[in-house]
Formats: C-alpha cells, sequence, structure tokens
C-alpha cells in the first residue's frame, strides 16, 4: 500500500508507518468481516514524535476503510491515489516514506493569483467569513513583497477583516523600522503592523534559536483578548503575552516605543515578570499626523464586528413590506443588538442615548429609496479608545502642615 505525507514538502520524509494485526474477532464481526481483514496502523513523525494510531482499518469497504479514515482524521498521511490493494504487507520494522521535497519559493503571482479562479489569497472567497488575516513568508527568513501587502490590505476591507503585517527581515533596528513604515505596501485602516521579530526555538533545527515572523503569535494575543476580555478591548499590554517566546529580534526602550509609536508601529516588548508582549494597538493609519478616526485596532474592529453582525442580522428584511412598520422593527432589532453590546461594556456613555443611536425613517429611506427597493440603516456608536500614554503629575503643597 502506497502513503503519502498529508502536504507537500521534505517534512515527509520524517514520517515512519508500522502496521501490525493485534486486533479483536468481535471488532471484525461488527463490521462484518473477517479478523484477517483488519489491521492497525501507526505513523510518528521522528522529528516532532507526534504520532497517530489508527486501530481496526480495512481495506475492504466499511466504516474503517483505510483511505476514509485517514482523509478525515489524519494530520499526517493519505493514501496515494491509485486502487486500493487487496492484501497489505506486514512490514518486519517502521517503513520510512521518501521521495518528500521542499518547493521552489513563492513568486508574487502565487500569493496573489486570481479572484475569479478563488487561487492565492483569493481562496478566502470559499470561506464565509474571517477576521484576522496572516500572511507569512514561505521561507524561513524571507519576506512578503509590498504587491501581496497592498493586495491583501484591499481584500480585507472587502471583507471586513485585519490584516496583520510582518516587519521586513531588514528591520534590525530602530531606526531602520522607523524610515520604513512608509514603504510597507499599504496604510490601510484594516491593516496594523507589528516590529519586531520573534526569536524562539526551532523544534525542526534542533531547538536551535532562530528569527520568526510575528503574525501567528500576535492573531493568537488577538483572539484570547477577544474571547476573555471583548474586540473593544485593545490586544496590548501587560496581559497581551507572547507566551512561549523568549526573546525578540530588536530589544525596545520606552523612548524607541515613544518614536515608533506614533508612526503607527506596534511594538512587542520584554517587560520584567509579564515577559514579551504586545505593546500598542494601532492601525497603520494610527500615525498621529494623519489624525484618523481609525486610528486604534479595537475601534476599527468594533465598527467591523458590528458591520458584519448587522448585514447578516438584517437578512430577513429582504422583500418585506418597505414603510413604517418595517422600519420600526429595524429599529427594534438593531438596537436590541447594540444594547446588549453596550451593557457588555463596548462603548463610552453612562446611558444608551449616550453610548449609540439607531435611526431608521422616511429620512433614511426617502421615496426615491423605496422606488428602488433599498431601506437604508445609519447607526452610530461613541468608541471606546485605548489608554496610551500615562500622565502622572505631582503638585507639592504650599503652607505648614495644619495640626
Amino acid at each position: 500500500m502506497k502513503l503519502k505525507a498529508a502536504n507537500p514538502g521534505s517534512w515527509g520524509n520524517n514520517l515512519e508507518v508500522q502496521v501490525d494485526h493485534d486486533v479483536a474477532e468481535e471488532v471484525a464481526n461488527r463490521y462484518g468481516l473477517a479478523k484477517t481483514d483488519l489491521f492497525n496502523l501507526t505513523v510518528k513523525d521522528t522529528v516532532t514524535s507526534a504520532t497517530e494510531e489508527f486501530r481496526n482499518l480495512s481495506v475492504k469497504n466499511s466504516p474503517r476503510r483505510i483511505d476514509l479514515v485517514l482523509e478525515n482524521e489524519s494530520n499526517l498521511v493519505r493514501i496515494d491515489t491509485g486502487p486500493l490493494p487487496d492484501v497489505i504487507p506486514n512490514p518486519s520494522g517502521p517503513t520510512k516514506l521518501v521521495n518528500g521535497s521542499d518547493s521552489a519559493a513563492l513568486a508574487v503571482v502565487d500569493y496573489i493569483a486570481s479572484e475569479d479562479d478563488k487561487k492565492g489569497i483569493y481562496a478566502l472567497e470559499k470561506a464565509d467569513i474571517f477576521n484576522l488575516l496572516c500572511i507569512p513568508p514561505d521561507t524561513m527568513y524571507g519576506d512578503i513583497g509590498t504587491e501581496v501587502i497592498t493586495k491583501a490590505a484591499i481584500y480585507c476591507e472587502k471583507r471586513r477583516a485585519m490584516l496583520i503585517v510582518d516587519p521586513p527581515g531588514s528591520w534590525t533596528s530602530k531606526d531602520k523600522a522607523r524610515d520604513g513604515v512608509a514603504s510597507i505596501g499599504t496604510n490601510s485602516k484594516n491593516a496594523a503592523l507589528f516590529f519586531s521579530r520573534l526569536r524562539q526555538p526551532n523544534p525542526l533545527r534542533g531547538n536551535q534559536m532562530e528569527t520568526f515572523v510575528p503574525c501567528g503569535a500576535v492573531a493568537g494575543v488577538i483572539a484570547r483578548t477577544d474571547t476573555q476580555r471583548g474586540i473593544w478591548k485593545a490586544p496590548a499590554g501587560l496581559d497581551a503575552t507572547l507566551v512561549g517566546v523568549p526573546q525578540l529580534s530588536v530589544p525596545l526602550t520606552d523612548m524607541e516605543n515613544g518614536e515608533l509609536n506614533p508612526k503607527g508601529i506596534n511594538c512587542l516588548r520584554s517587560m520584567p515578570a509579564a515577559g514579551r508582549i504586545i505593546w500598542g494597538a494601532r492601525t497603520l493609519q494610527g500615525d498621529d499626523r494623519l489624525s484618523s478616526e481609525w486610528k486604534y485596532i479595537p475601534v476599527r474592529r468594533v465598527a467591523l464586528y458590528i458591520e458584519e453582525s448587522l448585514y447578516r442580522g438584517t437578512q430577513w428584511v429582504v422583500f418585506e413590506p418597505n414603510d413604517e412598520p418595517l422600519w420600526a422593527q429595524i429599529r427594534l432589532n438593531v438596537g436590541s443588538f447594540m444594547h446588549g453590546l453596550f451593557r457588555q461594556g463596548a462603548f463610552q456613555g453612562a446611558s444608551p442615548k449616550e453610548a449609540y443611536f439607531v435611526k431608521c425613517d422616511k429620512e433614511t429611506t426617502i421615496q426615491d429609496d423605496i422606488n428602488k427597493g433599498i431601506v437604508n440603516i445609519i447607526v452610530g456608536f461613541a468608541p471606546l479608545k485605548p489608554a496610551e500614554f500615562v500622565v502622572i503629575k505631582i503638585q507639592q503643597m504650599a503652607g505648614e502642615i495644619q495640626t
């Protein structure tokens, strides 16, 4: 029987497989098979020690047919194309997979590809929804081209998602980051840049310390913050720890952080006790000189979340009579959704009136809109902005102490 690695690459050469026939006859009877029709398969990655065991497999048509089981349950191997044999060899020891190879580095066209063909980044057209996009380089010390970043940012704006941009490998100092941010490929309100890269043990190279881009780790921190605190909480601060990251490629001081942050660069820092953390929550519209309303990541993501939620939550409106009864129902439903966010602490304000508004009436939907089959809903909210800087003022009291 021919097996192949589940995904391309030379990593598959690290896989070993072994077959045994330690099965029970009652199991075979359950599937309407003979005991000799069943076998067990063990797959092991000799580098990472990841092991998978599949019991009571068969090459015959049954719920445990090997090609179906591996397709649905294995992260390591698949059956190679071709007809299944009637019998399977039983080697005396593990059998290694061979002939795996790594492909050449990806070109720009491999990333961008075609939106019509749903390839490259546009393969996400097959996904119903995503809200964070990471594009790590396909080689250890490579970079993603600016053209790819530009296209990816445009696509994220279309899909109401955020793009996490990695710093180029050439950014080995604060000055290079400060001078290079303008040529990163985008200043989209739906993109955020994090500097510097991470230094971690590489399990594929004997746990040697090597440098990796931060986008995956940052996305994990954002997801954790969303779950624990809410999407309106900035994914930064002492609780935004990068777990398992012992070092950063460029250590930064408070002064250096204060120079990069107003440029829209989110810094990764090492803090005593906390370890490696994210210390910045700005989009690439976060340069102070731009005065953008989408300066902060949580503000932008809350707006995208509301927009996506309302788009999906108002589908029932389609083909309803477009008049005041419908508008009142829309105000009720959307207002209920916004009030739920307000009660969770997503907005500024001490009362709902101060925190948000929902407008849908004859002023937003005029007769011409009705004739075109359009209903307009206007929603506003007062966003919570992160406290980036702590300013402490100390004043000496004049006069003598009263006793």
